[in-house]
């Protein structure tokens, strides 16, 4: 483990894995139940996660086609590896960009997935990361994507504890 690593025990990935499932309706209550603990337990469990860093943040799941942004675009750049984080904290200033994901092994270092409501949105957009020198070996039109939470007990539920 690593020096900011913080030990997780089955409560805490109880707690992380049902605040993955629904963050916003999951109640102290009902979360301490499905991990057999209190609910004051499961609130100090959360705090002590929140300010280990483990838990970061709580984000909705947006549609963004359904919020008027239907082009979303997936850009794989190329960036020196010294440079990588510094670009991706610059790129996340670009009007449009949603994530950036830098990659440690490949030459396609740099993933920004960005969106847009017309072709003009994504060439201001594709425009600006060139200006800031990165080469882009591709840009992909995105459909869709799926996102589940991690399973911390690997294939276990927690109703089988």
């Amino acid at each position: 483990m690593g020096d900011d690593s913080v030990a997780l025990d089955d409560v805490d990935r109880g707690v992380l894995h049902l605040l993955q499932v629904d963050a916003r309706n999951a109640t102290a209550e009902e979360m301490a139940e499905r991990v057999g603990v209190s609910a004051s337990t499961v609130r100090n469990r959360i705090s002590k996660l929140e300010e280990g860093g483990v838990i970061q943040g709580y984000r909705p799941i947006l549609d963004y086609e359904r919020a008027n942004l239907p082009l979303r675009v997936l850009f794989i750049c190329t960036v020196r590896a010294r440079e990588r984080a510094e670009m991706a904290q610059k790129v996340m200033n670009v009007k449009g960009v949603i994530t950036v994901k830098e990659m440690i092994t490949s030459v396609e270092n740099l993933h920004v997935e960005a969106v847009g409501t017309d072709t003009t949105d994504l060439v201001r957009i594709t425009d600006a990361l060139q200006d800031m020198e990165l080469e882009i070996r591709s840009s992909e039109l995105l459909k869709g994507e799926r996102v589940q939470p991690f399973n911390f007990h690997l294939g276990q539920s927690l109703d089988e504890e």
